[in-house]
């Protein structure tokens, strides 16, 4: 069985509706959260959402390269490398289904694992630390127990079953996997609503959560293992899993490595802070950078879109196909990050206002600054992605560099100066334009040879 992978605009514009969705179901929550929630309640629910994030640490890089390797696997190569990739021709692309069976059982094997040592970890150092911050914290104490009981039921059960993520994105299914979310989002937006309503507060959120996670999970099963695709694995014979484990591990823990660095780049912060600043500060804070976040969110949709066809296009050596897509990408990139990023300056304290949020936005010029270094980080992501798709990871060594130095100004910057929420701002942005900012970029247009096609296009 032969498969072509065919990525095209209904599953861009599959993938706007899903990105929408998502940063509807926020901007529609918010004013509810921002309302009913004390600003305390608010600070904690930022806490939360960091943690959620640091727990896909665990991952650490072997998402991605599950990815990348069963969209390898599936556009019809025939054994996995730790570095580079195999080239075949278009003609030669029947699928190996031992080594797509290995390579899902390799998946399986892993995600329990991980999932068995997240739980270990949410309902051990997890619990410690909230229960330290919930020192200063006036509110219901049961409530946040309750409700991060179940965050830690769900964050374990996601990634356990995390490696359907893969699978969908590999195997290019961008649009059923953009169906699925869209359905998932709904489901947690009128639960969340009717809970929230119904003065649950954070337990209303997780409990959203969780239901729409196993939603999604049942409708992926579904999309993933076609009655076709069933057969076809049931009558082959699985490779072993080291053969998987082996060349995967090398890039995957280079990516493990980069999360970590982007994690203390980018969320640390909200962790540091909570020990300095107040919990209406990092409440502020919280809701103006997950703003910023939805923004760069949205402002990515068309490149990562690509990614799975990008990778296919890397083993056909297409780079003129692969350039094509990474320049409208990052002409969609800029352009979204002026308009919403304008709109978000105009009027984000009086959308606030208008529903009597109860938590305030960052002042104005916190949030510009904030706006130029999220652009800049999403620009060099894009890079990043790019590159990623050569089975090379060269950047992993800079992206811990960049956490550790991030996390070594907020400390000099809370210890020593009175920057105070400047602090989670700066750090951040300096990291990353010291080097991150401006190589990646750089690197991607040589080897893509974008100087010397646009300098041909204007002679």
């Amino acid at each position: 069985m032969k498969n072509k992978m065919n990525i095209g605009k209904q599953d861009v514009l599959w993938n706007y509706i899903a990105t929408i969705l998502q940063t509807g179901v926020g901007v529609i929550l918010l004013p509810f959260i921002l309302k009913i929630f004390p600003s305390e309640t608010v600070a904690i629910w930022t806490i939360f959402s960091t943690i959620i994030v640091l727990t896909g640490l665990l991952d650490f890089g072997f998402g991605p390269s599950f990815s990348r390797n069963v969209s390898y696997v599936v556009s019809g190569v025939t054994e996995l490398k730790s570095t580079g990739y195999q080239v075949i021709s278009s003609e030669n692309n029947e699928i190996d289904y031992g080594l797509f069976k290995g390579l899902i059982n390799a998946m399986r094997w892993f995600y329990s694992r991980l999932a068995i040592l997240l739980f270990l970890l949410l309902s051990t150092v997890g619990t410690y630390y909230i229960y330290t911050i919930l020192q200063t914290y006036t509110g219901n104490h049961r409530e946040v127990y309750f409700a991060w009981i179940i965050l830690c039921l769900i964050n374990t059960y996601s990634l356990y079953t995390l490696y359907y993520d893969s699978l969908l994105s590999g195997k290019g299914l961008i649009k059923q996997a953009k169906q699925i979310q869209v359905i998932g989002q709904g489901v947690y937006l009128m639960v969340a609503v009717v809970m929230i309503l119904l003065h649950f507060n954070l337990i209303a959120i997780v409990s959203a959560q969780a239901l729409s996670l196993i939603i999604r999970r049942i409708l992926s099963h579904r999309a993933i293992y076609t009655v076709e695709l069933k057969k076809m694995l049931d009558n082959a014979i699985a490779k072993s899993r080291k053969d998987f484990i082996k060349p995967i591990l090398p890039n995957a823990v280079k990516l493990g490595i980069t999360a970590v660095g982007s994690f203390m780049v980018s969320r640390s912060a909200v962790l540091v802070g909570a020990f300095y600043l107040s919990l209406n500060d990092i409440a502020s804070y919280g809701i103006t950078i997950q703003i910023i976040g939805i923004i760069a969110g949205i402002a990515g949709v068309y490149l990562i879109t690509y990614l799975p066809q990008i990778a296919q296009y890397r083993i056909s050596n297409s780079i003129s196909a692969i350039r094509k897509i990474y320049l409208r990408g990052c002409g969609v990139m800029l352009l979204t990050f002026i308009v919403c990023g304008l709109a978000f300056l105009l009027f984000g304290d009086w959308t606030l206002a208008l529903i009597h949020s109860k938590t305030l936005l960052l002042p104005q010029s916190f949030i510009a600054v904030a706006l130029l270094i999220y652009f800049l980080e999403t620009n060099h992501g894009f890079a990043g992605n790019i590159l990623i798709t050569k089975n090379e990871v060269p950047f992993f060594k800079a992206s811990l560099f960049a956490g550790s130095v991030t996390l070594i100004l907020l400390f000099v910057f809370f210890n020593f100066t009175r920057l105070g929420i400047w602090s989670m701002i700066l750090a951040q942005g300096i990291a990353q334009g010291m080097y991150q900012n401006w190589k990646w970029p750089m690197v991607v247009a040589k080897e893509l040879n974008i100087f010397h096609e646009s300098k041909k296009l204007s002679e």
